[in-house]
């Protein structure tokens, strides 16, 4: 695959192809739904197109959504793209699968929300800015025994993400759905 990576986006690196050889494991086809919370270039939700699965992906960076419009066209997978912050822009929906590589490096410093470039990787003091919201919010758009996927640097605390995720899960079977896929990388 192809990717076009202008500055001001995040380039797609090791944690990304982590992402998406977990990605390749699952099985989804035509009849799935995925979700890509924070696409970046879109590397991820082009991945899982590549599946025919239908892919809807999110940023809240206007820069990284072009980006990944652009990498959809020049690798020929279509994806739907949404402007907005985490589940906003896709609520009441389900899907089959969300997977998600969201900024997970501590910064020196809590300056507030970043900007810029900074957005792609600064996740507040402990690192935890965006993994904690994905952690709260994204089992409510999972579908029945739909998965998700997160990476996210031992830094952040890998145990603390599993605990918050079966705690915050509805159903004790998806919960552990997931959690086993969390711990399985």
């Amino acid at each position: 695959m192809r990717l076009l990576n202008p500055p001001g986006v995040y380039r797609a690196q090791e944690d990304t192809d982590l992402l998406v050889e977990c990605l390749g494991r699952e099985p989804i086809g035509a009849r799935d739904s995925v979700l890509d919370l924070g696409t970046g270039t879109g590397a991820v939700a082009l991945a899982a197109a590549g599946t025919g699965a239908q892919v809807t992906a999110i940023d809240i960076s206007w820069r990284a959504l072009g980006t990944a419009r652009l990498n959809s066209l020049l690798n020929r997978r279509w994806i739907r793209l949404r402007h907005g912050d985490l589940l906003e822009p896709v609520r009441g929906r389900r899907f089959d699968l969300v997977v998600s590589n969201p900024p997970y490096v501590p910064a020196e410093e809590d300056g507030g929300p970043p900007r810029g470039m900074a957005r792609a990787w600064d996740a507040g003091r402990d690192g935890r800015a965006l993994v904690d919201r994905i952690c709260r919010q994204a089992p409510s758009v999972l579908a029945e025994g739909g998965t998700l996927l997160v990476v996210h640097s031992s830094l952040c605390g890998v145990e603390r993400t599993c605990a918050q995720l079966k705690g915050q899960t509805s159903q004790e079977a998806r919960g552990q759905a997931v959690l086993t896929r969390l711990t399985e990388v």
